[in-house]
């Protein structure tokens, strides 16, 4: 930190709130942040540096009356660094704090609920945060992009846990999000207002309730400017992610969309192909769905008793046989189930109605298809999901696909539910009643992690069955559905990308977005299969797929392939403030030089279009001429300078691998994987003195694995005796490893072939000095 940082925070630390408005503002700032507040009416503005723009106007924080002065404006040491504050009061006694730390582009926002009558109070909202936003340019020419996709301002209708207010042309933008989600959720509003922006957050407590005198900070509101909002909506999810340590990414296979819960014969079967040819491609999960469990038949929604098999269900030897056949092929064993879903009238329940959460009139907490919800208040409630959830363990399962999350919230289901609606929330009546709808749902979750363990996959489903799930389970689950079901028809894959891309700065930071199946039934037209696989691989969210895998065709098993296991990498859309679904997207792994990179292209309308962008705008270096390889073409591109320039046809997809040209041959593709090197390619290295490309990859057993390396564009390099050698280490020649090339114009291909799955090293001699 600056020597002037330091003397100005210090300085600082003496302002009170008695100073004088002659004063002028109280000030803090950091290298990204200008904080200024009036002592008088304790609005504050906010300016981004070092361009100085004040992007955030007369501020108004959480319900403080038009006469809040500043009570003080003080440094505290924090971990890593020096926290500047300003505190302010307003008449009533409601706080209010504002504070910067010296390394965090966001100032955090803190607000009191406060109860100063002489009865309990019940608090069902509380504003936090009121402005105007100025990103010098009117209302129309804004975007905000939020949990219900990309609007202008005059259209959105609010968004839960994050919004972005951008300019498309610039992405220049501002980014809100709450930090913290222990007792409340929290959405926000952007909206035109008399020409202008305002943005406004607010917390949804349902039904909090205050004793007389009593006070409660609120959740910690974040805002801040960045030139490219992206960047900012990543810091936003990178913060609330802290201390969150996602478990490995599974690709798993899930019963539902062809099968159901399968039955115990078939999904041995399902099991056993996997295991053979596809989990030395990275499949590890076989997860069975709805309708292994009983319960009486429900008129709302599925059977609800999941502490055992339905006797003359698909599983009449019990669940813990097929776990142990699953586990027997090296492959973990998943299990659906509603973890606080009940029926109140069914026979199971019959002694235990006080395990409900209730309406006013004592009524069971009845919802649409998730049935009776669960009082996670409730001590014998709760103890019943903590002997399910043991059952499960030792059963064998260590995946748990967690639905109908919404009835942990006790609110209603609002399905399709993305954007913000009104739900009614703080109209359930719990076993305690001090407890809102958002503590009683994380103690449900905090209740499944302890009892399932750290070994156990936790996937959350489905967000949209209403969205007071989707916070709430921040760091308590390690993915969750975040779009409704889809299915293989062309609308069904688009559910995936919509929503998917909306919610890509959580994925791998927060958790991982599970966008439901990709699917490759001959009944998928190709060029569709290939699109959804292509999406899935590139932006790497959870993969999981939904097919008889013995009815396949090689050739559409081989796409599934082609699509494990996840890179582990945080690729980023492109067009996010321009396209409803982002066409382009750009995935570039720098962990190991060379840099490698990879542009997704798509074409979601059902029109042939060309996608044209600068190579500035995605990501790359403008000054450089790219070489590029199609995979699904599986041919060199002419070279790309400037701008990129590709024709698509409608409901269509291109992968292309790129490289800057390079006066000497370098990998530029393989056949691997649609990332084309980045999940098989440990390294690779060129040599000046001896004219070799060497590398070392991981292949698989008996998948012939092409090494597709540029060339020069210069006649030497291209002549058909140019290589004097191609070859692979030779304990991998010993262990039977084979290897053969051949030439194309501008490009060599070498495949090789082994016996085994294996890391192995190859090399490649070119003759003279190739000038």
């Amino acid at each position: 930190m600056r020597a002037s940082f330091i003397l100005a925070a210090c300085s600082l630390a003496c302002a009170a709130g008695g100073a004088s408005a002659a004063e002028g503002p109280a000030v803090i700032r950091n290298e990204f942040l200008e904080v200024r507040c009036d002592r008088t009416t304790g609005r504050i503005s906010l300016i981004a540096l070092p361009s100085k723009r004040m992007f955030v106007k007369d501020a108004k924080l959480g319900d403080a009356d038009d006469k809040a002065k500043i009570s003080a404006v003080e440094s505290r040491s924090a971990a890593g660094g020096v926290v500047q504050v300003i505190e302010i009061k307003d008449s009533d006694g409601r706080n209010s704090s504002v504070q910067l730390s010296t390394t965090s582009p966001f100032v955090w926002i803190e607000t009191t609920v406060l109860n100063n009558s002489k009865e309990t109070m019940i608090v069902e909202k509380h504003r936090t945060f009121s402005a105007i936003i100025d990103l010098g340019k009117p209302p129309a020419e804004l975007r905000v992009l939020g949990t219900g996709g990309l609007q202008p301002p005059a259209e959105n209708p609010g968004s839960y846990a994050w919004l972005a207010v951008a300019d498309p042309q610039t992405r220049n933008g501002v980014v809100g999000g709450w930090l913290t989600f222990s007792g409340a959720s929290g959405v926000l509003f952007a909206k035109e207002d008399n020409g202008e922006v305002r943005l406004e957050s607010q917390l949804d407590y349902g039904r909090l309730r205050m004793a007389p005198g009593v006070w409660r900070p609120s959740e910690i509101f974040l805002l801040g400017y960045f030139d490219d909002a992206r960047l900012g909506l990543e810091a936003w999810a990178h913060r609330v992610a802290t201390g969150i340590k996602l478990p490995p990414q599974p690709v798993g296979y899930c019963t539902w969309y062809h099968a159901r819960a399968s039955d115990e014969k078939q999904i041995v079967e399902q099991a056993e192909f996997a295991a053979k040819h596809l989990k030395p491609f990275g499949f590890s999960v076989i997860q069975i769905d709805d309708g292994w469990q009983d319960g009486a038949k429900s008129k709302n929604g599925p059977k609800k008793v999941f502490s055992r098999a339905a006797e003359k269900g698909p599983y009449p030897s019990g669940m813990k046989p097929t776990a142990e056949a699953i586990a027997a092929q090296g492959l973990v064993a998943g299990l659906w189930f509603m973890p606080f879903a009940g029926t109140h009238d069914d026979p199971f329940f019959k002694e235990h109605q006080d395990w409900f959460v209730k309406r006013a009139d004592g009524t069971p907490y009845d919802t649409k298809w998730g049935g009776t919800c669960l009082d996670m208040t409730h001590p014998g409630a709760r103890e019943y999901l903590r002997e399910n959830i043991a059952r499960f363990r030792d059963w064998g399962y260590r995946y748990f696909k967690m639905d109908g999350m919404w009835t942990g919230t006790a609110t209603q289901q609002i399905y399709v539910n993305d954007a913000y609606k009104p739900d009614g929330m703080g109209d359930a009546v719990f076993h305690d009643p001090n407890k809102t709808n958002i503590e009683a749902y994380r103690d449900g979750l905090k209740l499944i992690r302890e009892t399932a363990g750290k070994d156990v996959f936790i996937l959350g489903c489905c967000a949209p069955q209403n969205m007071r799930s989707y916070g709430g389970a921040f760091g308590l689950v390690d993915a969750m559905r975040i779009g409704p079901d889809n299915g293989p028809g062309w609308s069904g894959l688009l559910r995936g990308p919509t929503y998917g891309s909306r919610h890509y700065h959580l994925h791998g930071r927060i958790w991982y977005n599970d966008p439901d199946p990709v699917y490759v039934r001959q009944q998928v037209p190709l060029e569709h299969a290939r699109a959804i696989c292509s999406w899935v691989a590139v932006t790497g969210q959870l993969n999981l797929s939904s097919e008889d895998f013995s009815k396949l065709p090689p050739e559409r098993v081989d796409l599934l392939k082609r699509t494990m296991p996840s890179h582990g990498l945080l690729p980023r859309p492109v067009d996010l403030f321009d396209e409803p679904i982002p066409r382009i997207w750009l995935l570039s792994d720098t962990r190991r030089q060379p840099r490698r990179d990879v542009i997704g292209l798509f074409n979601w309308s059902d029109k042939p279009t060309t996608i044209e962008c600068s190579l500035e705008r995605i990501g790359l270096d403008v000054t450089k001429e790219y070489v590029a390889f199609d995979y699904w073409q599986n041919a060199l591109l002419p070279p790309i300078a400037g701008r990129l320039q590709i024709e698509m046809p409608a409901q269509s997809c291109r992968v292309l691998a790129v490289r800057p040209r390079s006066g000497r041959p370098q990998l530029l593709s393989t056949s691997r994987h649609i990332t084309q090197g980045i999940v098989d390619v440990i390294y690779e290295m060129w040599g000046d003195a001896d004219r070799t490309l060497s590398g070392r990859s991981r292949v698989v057993a008996g998948d012939p694995y092409e090494l597709r390396i540029a060339l020069p564009a210069i006649a030497k390099w291209n002549e058909a005796d140019a290589v004097a050698s191609v070859a692979v280490w030779p304990k991998d020649q010993a262990a039977g490893v084979k290897i053969a090339h051949k030439m194309e114009k501008g490009l060599l291909r070498a495949t090789i072939d082994s016996p085994a799955s294996r890391e192995l090293g190859w090399v490649v001699t070119f003759k003279g000095d190739g000038k």
